[in-house]
């Protein structure tokens, strides 16, 4: 492929404009400093000022300036500091692309792509626009931040048979902005940039929404209504009755208006000002940056706690958790991409000979495989390249003590990849002079492969009520919202050999667990009678499955997205108060679901991560997105 010429290029760059999302115009300092004159009660204090200044009482008005100046410093240098860090929190190094122009690959930075570019993506890439593909090998994306499912998606190339390229979401021929090459290569043709991808797309809902007013704005807002009016009318009052007395009618003027400046409460945006940025301090030091001061006053109010799942309560890493063979059942400790974490059996950890006897299953879980784990010292996590089920595997061989060295005389010399039509993936192993087969896939394509399963150190014949016990192993697994893979070997074939007449070794079970931290802070909030409601891209089992294990009450009771459309909004309001778990739901839905939270009356958090959660995280009373995993859109 040639790719576009440079004269091409430039064509389109003037037609199509960079591939960049239109950012919101970042505040100017002065704006910011202006802004903080804007409440009722600083305008009420700044008239009082200017009122008392013409009256000659000019150490009063001098005081009440001071005191309206000094809080907007305050509150001026606390938001100053939050947009400063807010900025360093930004990738500080533009994502590039490998591209092919005037017949040769080269990488540029990725601001740079035009439509109709050919770009050439491998595992660990960040897909720098939406994109058609046309060839792929093995082909894997990660596309949570789009679309909350933690697990990687199947790709394609595109045949005649598929659609022309659109807006639609989803697709198998195209990846998406923003998303990530986990396994395989491909090579695809830009089709949309910048605000016109699926990420640009969300990212333009933002525009159309209003944040509103905090609590403790609207109450100080009222509160500065009632001060109006009360000095009104204590101005009248004293006026009205000097003037009935027979005093001259200036002087009583003089006196209601002093009277009345002396019943404002100069005092209290300042205290306001200087409580909250004490707050804003506090929660720094817990790892919260707040960007407006009257969020932190917010966040005590709230009532609902909207949050996705993928990357906010989970960690958006996949996990081991049990191993099962035909003849004993296994836990893994552990979460994550984490160093630490053991093979246990009844609760306790397995000694080496334990080990040992997984070695053909953890054998097959690490050749057969492309991922890659790497140890750092001084870290405590993995460094992992590849697909995150398939690095899983490797994770959790490591805490058996088992890594791809100890497996270093097989050499990998023929390889059936996994499809989506068989499900299942295999490899030929040479070690010496012998050809091993090993194979990893669905439960029931794995056992149809199999006539004999491993157990004591034998392979004994697979009868139909061991398969039947087993399948009913699995579907304990599945239960649990774990993802099941399953395991078999075949010694002494050929790379010609089909599949079948194999040794089954076991299952593997592992999902992308629910952090800890969010597990103690969901019991938090229940305590404190805050409800909490999952919202998330998934399926509606495992998203169930999850919420559960992560302690969210009546995680039971779910509905998806398809269900929500059918409902109208007073019937949404019912069922918001019943169910816990909205799973199968696409931004637009997240953002119908916080808005009918606020019109029930609710203070709505919003938390997440994703480009798909940002829109809510705006409309919510207050939106936490994630400082670590978010994405900028998010944030």
């Amino acid at each position: 492929m040639q790719g576009l010429t440079s004269d091409e290029v430039r064509i389109r760059q003037k037609r199509y404009g960079s591939n960049t999302l239109a950012e919101q115009a970042r505040a100017h300092p002065v704006r910011i400093f202006f802004s903080q004159f804007t409440d009722i009660m600083v305008l009420i204090l700044l008239a009082a000022a200017v009122i008392s200044w013409l009256l000659g009482e000019y150490a009063d008005a001098v005081t009440i300036a001071v005191i309206v100046v000094l809080n907007a410093v305050l509150g001026f240098v606390q938001e100053y500091r939050t947009e400063q860090t807010l900025l360093a929190l930004r990738n500080m190094t533009a994502p590039t692309a490998k591209v092919r122009r005037d017949g040769r690959l080269m990488t540029i930075p990725a601001e740079q792509l035009v439509p109709d570019d050919i770009i050439s993506l491998e595992a660990g890439d960040c897909v720098p626009a939406d994109a058609l593909i046309l060839t792929a090998a093995q082909l894997y994306a990660e596309e949570s931040i789009l679309t909350g499912e933690s697990e990687a998606v199947e790709k394609h190339a595109h045949t005649q048979n598929d659609p022309a390229p659109d807006h639609t979401a989803g697709r198998g021929d195209m990846l998406y902005a923003g998303t990530s090459v986990t396994r395989g290569t491909a090579e695809a043709r830009v089709c949309l940039i910048g605000k016109s991808t699926q990420m640009g797309q969300i990212s333009q809902m933002l525009t159309d929404i209003d944040g509103g007013q905090t609590p403790l704005q609207k109450r100080l807002g009222e509160l500065g209504k009632t001060v109006a009016v009360i000095c009104l009318i204590v101005c009248i009052a004293v006026s009205a009755a000097g003037i009935l007395r027979g005093e001259p009618v200036f002087d009583m003027l003089m006196t209601g208006i002093t009277i009345a400046i002396a019943a404002i409460p100069e005092g209290l945006p300042a205290a306001v000002t200087i409580a909250l940025a004490l707050a804003v301090r506090r929660m720094l030091a817990r790892n919260a940056l707040v960007n407006r001061l009257h969020a932190v006053e917010t966040l005590g109010c709230a009532s609902v706690i909207c949050t996705d799942k993928t990357g906010t309560i989970t960690e958006n890493k996949m996990t081991v958790q049990r191993i099962t063979t035909p003849d004993a059942a296994y836990t893994v400790t552990g979460t994550g991409w984490q160093k630490s974490g053991s093979l246990m059996q009844n609760g306790i950890a397995c000694p080496q000979h334990s080990c040992n006897a997984l070695m053909p299953l953890l054998r097959c879980a690490v050749l057969c495989n492309h991922a890659e784990i790497k140890a750092d010292a001084s870290a405590e996590e993995w460094s992992v390249s590849g697909d995150p089920t398939e690095a899983a595997l490797l994770i959790a061989a490591a805490k058996c003590r088992v890594t791809a060295d100890a497996f270093s005389r097989y050499r990998v010399v023929s390889e059936i990849p996994f499809e989506s039509e068989t499900r299942a993936m295999t490899v030929f192993c040479k070690s010496e002079n012998s050809i091993l087969a090993l194979r990893k896939g669905a439960i029931d394509v794995i056992l149809r492969d199999c006539s004999h399963y491993r157990a004591g150190g034998a392979d004994l014949p697979l009868t139909p009520q061991k398969r039947a016990e087993l399948v009913c192993a699995a579907d304990a697994m599945a239960a649990d919202a774990l993802r099941v893979l399953a395991f078999a070997e075949r010694a002494g074939c050929s790379t010609a050999d089909a599949p079948e007449n194999m040794v089954f070794l076991g299952m593997i079970g592992m999902l992308d667990p629910p952090r800890e931290q969010a597990k103690r802070a969901i019991a938090d909030c229940t305590r404190a009678g805050i409800r909490v409601i999952m919202l998330t891209g998934d399926h509606i089992k495992t998203a169930s499955a999850i919420a559960k294990k992560a302690g969210i009450p009546h995680a039971d009771r779910a509905m998806t997205g398809a269900e929500l459309d059918a409902l109208s909004d007073e019937a949404l309001a019912e069922k918001l108060e019943q169910c816990a778990v909205f799973a199968r739901v696409t931004p637009a839905h997240k953002l119908r679901l916080v808005r009918a939270c606020r019109a029930k009356g609710h203070i709505a958090a919003m938390t997440g991560d994703g480009v798909n959660d940002a829109p809510s995280l705006k409309s919510a009373d207050i939106g936490i997105a994630m400082g670590i995993t978010g994405t900028d859109v998010a944030k």
